[in-house]
C-alpha cells in the first residue's frame, strides 16, 4: 500500500476564463490570469491512496462517496497522469493497483469559490506524487482537462492560462508569470454573500454563452488580448492603479457576457451590486484605487487591496455593511487583522460612506497571495488502511 496527501490552492482569476472552443479537451476561448490564494484559509487536501488488495477504484469528496465513472473528468485525468507515467518509465505504483481517494475542501463547493479549481489541482498534483512524475507544463494540461481553471492552481504567485492554438490542446497549458515573493503584500477580503450552490453551474453557463452571446465574440477578439498584456506589465511594476482598473473591468464584462446570454446566466445578486458601489465610493473618497473587486460565476466578491491598506478597507466594509455576527469567532475568519487607529482625516472618509445593507455577508475570509501545492505528511492522511477516517 502506498499513499501520499497533498494540499493544493483556490485561484481567483482576474481576467476571466468563460466559454470553451473544445469541451472534452477544456480548452478555452481567450487566455485568462489569476492570482494563487495562500492554502492557510483556502485549499482542497487529497489522499490518494494505491493497494494491490484494493478490487476497484472509489472516491469520497467531503465525505461522500462519488462515482468512479469511465468517461468521467475523474477517470480522464486519472488515464492521462497513467500516460505520463509510463512514458516516464515511472515503476513506483504497479498500474494494476487501484486507487482509494478522499478529497475535501475547508470551503463551500460550488459556490463560486473556485472548488473545483483546487479539487481537480490536488488530484493531480497528488497523482504525479504518487506516480514520481514532476510538475511540468505537461501536468498543467491533465489539471485543465478535470475542471479547466485548475491548471492555474499547479502554480502559486500570478499565473497565465494560455488558450493555445493546436486541436489536441498540447499548448493549452498554465505558466507562471510572477511568484508570490514577488508581491507578497497582495491581500484579499472575500465577502461571502452566499455559500450555497450556484443555480447555473459554470459549464453550462460556458456553453450557453458561447452559443447566444454576441458579446463574448468581442471580448475574446477584441478585448483580452490587449488587457493580458497591460497586467501582464502591472504585476511585473507592482502598478496597483492598473492592476485594479483591469481586475475590476474584466469581472464587470464578464458579467456583462453572462447577462448577454440567452436566456441570462445570473450570477451576481444584490448584494454584489451593492459592493461594486460601496467599492468605486471607497476608492473615489481616498482619492485612488485601494480596492479592486472581481466576482467569479456568483455573488461573492474578492476584493484585492494592499496589506498596508486592509485594516482601513475592512472598517469602511464594516461601517457600509453591519452585521450582528462581526463580534463574533467565525465572521472575520483567516489572517488576523492589525488593530490600527485610523486618522480623523481617514476616519472621515468612512464616515462619509452610506450605509448599504445590514447582515448582507455570511462572513469575510482574509488572506493573501500564496503558493502552489504541497504534499504533507503521513500523519495528515483522510484515508486509514484505504477508506476515510470517519468511515
Amino acid at each position: 500500500m502506498i499513499s501520499v496527501t497533498c494540499v493544493a490552492p483556490v485561484n481567483i482569476a482576474l481576467i476571466k476564463y468563460w466559454g470553451k472552443r473544445h469541451e472534452d479537451l477544456i480548452l478555452p476561448v481567450n487566455d485568462s490570469i489569476s492570482m494563487t490564494l495562500s492554502t492557510d484559509e483556502l485549499c482542497a487536501k487529497t489522499t490518494v491512496t494505491a493497494s494491490e488488495t484494493f478490487e476497484r477504484n472509489r472516491m469520497w469528496l467531503n465525505g461522500e462517496e462519488v462515482p468512479f465513472e469511465e468517461g468521467s473528468r475523474l477517470q480522464r485525468c486519472l488515464k492521462e497522469v497513467h500516460r505520463l507515467a509510463v512514458a516516464k518509465g515511472s515503476q513506483k505504483v504497479p498500474p494494476t493497483w487501484k486507487l482509494h481517494i478522499a478529497s475535501v475542501n475547508n470551503f463551500p463547493t460550488a459556490a463560486g469559490l473556485a472548488s473545483s479549481a483546487a479539487g481537480y489541482a490536488c488530484l493531480v498534483y497528488s497523482l504525479s506524487r504518487l506516480y514520481d512524475i514532476p510538475l511540468n507544463e505537461e501536468l498543467t494540461t491533465v489539471a485543465r482537462q478535470g475542471s479547466g481553471s485548475a491548471c492555474r492552481s499547479l502554480y502559486g504567485g500570478f499565473v497565465q492560462w494560455h488558450r493555445g492554438a493546436l486541436d489536441d490542446g498540447s499548448d493549452s497549458v498554465a505558466k507562471q508569470i510572477a511568484p508570490s515573493a514577488h508581491w507578497p503584500d497582495m491581500h484579499v477580503l472575500i465577502l461571502v454573500v452566499n455559500d450555497a450552490r450556484k443555480k447555473t453551474a459554470s459549464t453550462r453557463g460556458m456553453q450557453q454563452s458561447v452559443k447566444t452571446s454576441q458579446l463574448i465574440k468581442h471580448r475574446v477578439d477584441q478585448v483580452v488580448p490587449d488587457r493580458i498584456n497591460q497586467l501582464r506589465e502591472a504585476i511585473a511594476s507592482h502598478d496597483f492603479q492598473t492592476f485594479a482598473e483591469i481586475t475590476m473591468k474584466d469581472s464587470n464584462q464578464f458579467h456583462a457576457v453572462a447577462l448577454d446570454t440567452y436566456p441570462p446566466c445570473v450570477y451576481m445578486n444584490d448584494v454584489s451590486h451593492r459592493i461594486v458601489s460601496f467599492v468605486h465610493d471607497y476608492n473615489e473618497s481616498m482619492g485612488s484605487y485601494h480596492a479592486a473587486y472581481t466576482f467569479d460565476a456568483g455573488p461573492n466578491a474578492c476584493l484585492y487591496v494592499l496589506a498596508e491598506n486592509v485594516p482601513h478597507l475592512l472598517s469602511a466594509v464594516q461601517r457600509v455593511f453591519p452585521n450582528d455576527l462581526a463580534d463574533g469567532d467565525t465572521y472575520l475568519r483567516g489572517l488576523p487583522i492589525p488593530k490600527v487607529e485610523n486618522t480623523e482625516h481617514l476616519s472621515n472618509k468612512i464616515d462619509s460612506l452610506d450605509v448599504h445593507a445590514k447582515n448582507a455577508f455570511r462572513y469575510i475570509i482574509h488572506t493573501k497571495v500564496g503558493e502552489g501545492p504541497r504534499e504533507l505528511g503521513a500523519d495528515e492522511s483522510l484515508l486509514l488502511n484505504g477508506l476515510p477516517l470517519e468511515h
